[in-house]
């Protein structure tokens, strides 16, 4: 009887068994919890109403009379949040087959620690120093997770790729196709010469010099010439990289673009660059968006333009691209089990990023959506939808990259030695010498003369 079931099992057709991943796969439930978060903001739009009243947004504060204030005025914003959140990561935990008590009680936990980081990073004087909740929530991860035993309820919650892959959906709505095209030639060319030169650096000199694994390089590649931490991810997901090189590659990204806040920021004003050549050379040399928002806002509006052109826009859109292609190469040459035998399309489609579906759909929804609407509406769409979408993205990667500091060890980062950072430095250094070359010499008139 037990062998006729394993038997019927097999014999389901392979249509049937690829609906069933549609609620059976972390990808696919990143992309309708993204989606799903995306209509909802268009809904309330569309009603006269906005979003951002699920978004817990908490203001700024300087003293504790006004953070009291803020709470009360913002605690039902915040429940609203907990409730659409744990609702819809429950769902997806359900159908993934997580324990289900473990889960709601431990999401708690991580919801409450990310709203005392949010409140953290809306004090005035987190602000000066811009430390951003991301950012202070991988610091704080660590520190609890190094020093803390997590019990095993509360590990069930730590789901760093779902996270993230549903921050990175999002990410999709407020990057869409006519921001691209506003951000100009000039500025994508510039975003992929960036990209592409320092990922192959950091790859080959990881691969040919250091003797690195080829998913391990192609990591931290993704991690230094993209978006940073949530490109390591992403990518690393996508290749089957090991957990300790994701976890590795996170920890160079931050180390460094830590390190660059301040470098970048002395050579730039030892240099004297116009506001809109230091914004640019900032977005082709950071490796994490809000590092990079730190160093260029202390250069005014036109830096932060900038920047945002370079690295949010231009950069940060190659995570599709590069899990993509990335994934190709992995399946068809890195993995292959024999010499010149290559895996059959089947494999490559189980094996592709999902999430990558939702980040261009996401984008190309607002794409349609701001394409038909005039230039006063456009800014209503901004205001009412995009930006109460960044806001649920914070949360997401907020989330995330507490779960990341909770689970990492630094047993782990430490095992694999000196070559990692080598390889990283590596392209570090291609980008802030190519990013100089290119922000200043070859298109320096074009980013001075940038409006903000």
């Amino acid at each position: 009887m037990l062998g006729t079931n394993l038997n019927e099992k097999k014999a389901l057709p392979t249509v049937q068994r690829g609906w069933a991943e549609l609620i059976r796969k972390e990808d696919w439930w990143a992309v309708w919890i993204g989606l799903f978060l995306v209509v909802i903001a268009i809904f309330f739009w569309l009603a006269g109403s906005s979003i951002k009243v699920l978004t817990a947004q908490i203001p700024k504060w300087g003293d504790v009379h006004t953070l009291t204030t803020t709470l009360s005025q913002h605690f039902g914003s915040i429940i609203l949040l907990l409730a659409i959140y744990i609702v819809l990561f429950s769902i997806a935990a359900f159908f993934l087959q997580v324990k289900m008590s473990h889960f709601i009680s431990g999401f708690i936990v991580l919801f409450i620690l990310s709203v005392l980081i949010n409140i953290f990073s809306s004090w005035e004087w987190a602000q000066q120093y811009n430390l951003e909740a991301p950012l202070v929530a991988l610091a704080l991860g660590l520190i609890i997770g190094n020093l803390i035993p997590i019990p095993e309820w509360f590990g069930t919650a730590l789901r760093t790729e779902l996270y993230v892959k549903v921050g990175i959906v999002l990410l999709g709505a407020t990057l869409p196709f006519t921001l691209i095209i506003k951000a100009g030639p000039v500025a994508f060319l510039q975003a992929t010469i960036i990209a592409v030169a320092t990922f192959l650096v950091i790859y080959f000199v990881g691969t040919r010099w250091l003797g690195l694994d080829k998913r391990f390089a192609a990591t931290l590649g993704a991690g230094g010439s993209i978006c940073g931490v949530s490109a390591s991810i992403a990518v690393g997901s996508s290749i089957k990289a090991k957990k300790e090189h994701v976890s590795v590659s996170i920890s160079l990204v931050v180390i460094w673009a830590v390190f660059m806040i301040f470098a970048l920021s002395l050579i730039i004003k030892w240099l004297g660059l116009p506001a809109g050549q230091a914004g640019a050379w900032i977005g082709t040399s950071e490796f994490a968006d809000a590092a990079g928002i730190t160093a260029a806002s202390s250069f005014g509006d036109k830096a932060l333009v900038a920047f945002t052109l370079m690295k949010v826009i231009g950069r940060d859109i190659f995570i599709g691209v590069w899990c993509f292609i990335l994934t190709f190469i992995s399946i068809t040459w890195w993995e292959k089990r024999n010499e010149g035998a290559k895996a059959d399309t089947s494999e490559i489609w189980r094996r592709f990023p999902k999430f990558v579906i939702g980040f261009f759909s996401a984008s190309a929804i607002l794409t349609i959506l701001l394409a038909g609407s005039s230039a006063v509406q456009a800014d209503v769409i901004n205001t009412e939808i995009i930006a109460p979408i960044k806001e649920l993205r914070t949360w997401a990667f907020t989330f995330c990259f507490l779960s990341i500091g909770l689970t990492t060890r630094f047993k782990e980062l430490t095992s694999v030695g000196w070559k990692p950072l080598a390889a990283f430095s590596a392209g570090v250094v291609v980008n802030v010498v190519l990013g100089y070359i290119l922000s200043i010499l070859v298109f320096g008139s074009y980013w001075a003369n940038l409006s903000s």
